[in-house]
């Protein structure tokens, strides 16, 4: 992905570069499963499984939910390319305010829309507000290019 890392910025202070969704993980994922499936047969034998374990009734449903997760977090061009959850609070107000991220609030620290989403979000705001957004972005970037990403996170 050669995308400018500056247009990678969240407006909540994520950098999408790092996003599993971004990144196609949840993509690759599913492709993934598609082929343990296939590569079984369990498709075919669903109905057969469904004996030992109801649940199995739903795989028509099951294929209908990876087709939409497909659909839906299959590719993301960015938060500030039309990314991402389109009734985000803190996109809809940044956007607002004119603001390239929330860093530049200065309510950030109190924001219920920021908070909601957890310390990783105002750990950025806190870094892009100290570093400059430019900066931040190229550090976050080389550790995307280290293979860094969200998801890695442990809790």
């Amino acid at each position: 992905m050669k995308e400018n890392p500056e247009k990678l910025v969240g407006y909540c202070g994520l950098f999408c570069g790092a996003c599993g969704i971004y990144q196609g993980r949840i993509r690759q994922a599913i492709e993934n499963l598609r082929n343990v499936i296939k590569a079984y047969g369990l498709d075919k034998i669903a109905s057969e499984l469904a004996e030992w374990d109801p649940a199995f009734h739903h795989y028509t449903e099951f294929e209908n939910v990876m087709d939409s997760f497909a659909k839906m977090f299959g590719e993301c061009p960015a938060c500030i390319n039309g990314g991402g959850d389109p009734t985000c609070a803190v996109r809809i107000c940044a956007k607002q305010k004119g603001y390239v991220t929330c860093a530049e609030c200065v309510d950030m620290e109190k924001c219920e829309k920021v908070q909601r989403y957890g310390l990783t979000i105002m750990e950025g705001l806190k870094k892009i507000k100290a570093m400059g957004v430019a900066m931040w972005a190229n550090e976050m970037q080389k550790k995307v290019n280290a293979g860094y990403c969200y998801l890695d996170d442990k809790p």
